[in-house]
């Protein structure tokens, strides 16, 4: 859902999302601390909602609580809530900054807790041609900045981007070792020596339709979010 439902009724959609059969939720990137929806009564019915899915179809069940706000202060207020009632992965937005989304991911290793990236206002770099940042070298820095999962772009989706250059962002997240690969844009070898690896997740325009373009593509080591084409 993106915006407008109320806590109550995002809490459902949640639980109905979860026992049809996905395994995780996520929060928009919109969705932060509206008048009709505030934050922590948003995350209480998300988390209702995920934990009567679990217990009805007896999976692992989850969704990313975004904790993106104004202040570090405010982000680690809503981050330790989402920790206290039970949840073990929280989301930012690129938007909040550098120096913001390595401290979140400093308290996530030291709460035991997943950092999801949504690249929101990634654009505002990447789309410049002459004199932007190309998304492969924020893959880069946000690698190095400690993120777990990251947005990284669709192929099939409403997303743009030559399929080739997008498996290139996937392996810079991915591989331990990058050779030059110019189609994907690879143009110098890195070793990654024993820095982690950040997940790659799809996201944006895609539905369970186009599972086997998806796979053929970014292969089965990736989180594939179906947005809105599940509902």
């Amino acid at each position: 859902p993106k915006l407008g439902l109320s806590g109550k009724n995002y809490g459902r959609v949640v639980y109905e999302g979860l026992k049809g059969g996905l395994d995780f939720l996520k929060d928009d990137e919109n969705i932060n601390s509206q008048p009709f929806m505030r934050w922590r009564e948003r995350y209480l019915y998300v988390m209702e909602g995920v934990n009567k899915a679990a217990a009805r179809t007896g999976a692992v069940k989850g969704s990313y609580l975004n904790v993106t706000a104004a202040t570090m202060e405010d982000m680690y207020e809503r981050a330790a809530f989402a920790k206290e009632i039970g949840s073990v992965i929280i989301m930012i937005d690129l938007v909040i900054g550098y120096t913001a989304i390595q401290s979140m991911c400093i308290w996530g290793r030291k709460n035991d807790m997943i950092v999801h990236l949504h690249r929101a206002g990634h654009s505002t770099y990447t789309r410049q041609k002459t004199h932007g940042v190309n998304f492969r070298v924020i893959c880069k820095w946000m690698r190095m900045s400690g993120v777990d999962h990251i947005h990284a772009g669709t192929v099939v989706g409403k997303l743009e981007g030559d399929p080739l250059m997008i498996k290139g962002f996937y392996d810079v997240l991915r591989l331990t070792s990058l050779d030059v690969n110019l189609p994907y844009g690879i143009f110098f070898e890195m070793p990654w020596a024993s820095l982690r690896r950040c997940m790659p997740v799809a996201s944006g325009g895609i539905h369970c339709g186009q599972m086997h373009q998806l796979v053929h593509y970014l292969g089965d080591d990736v989180v594939l979010q179906f947005g809105g084409g599940t509902i």
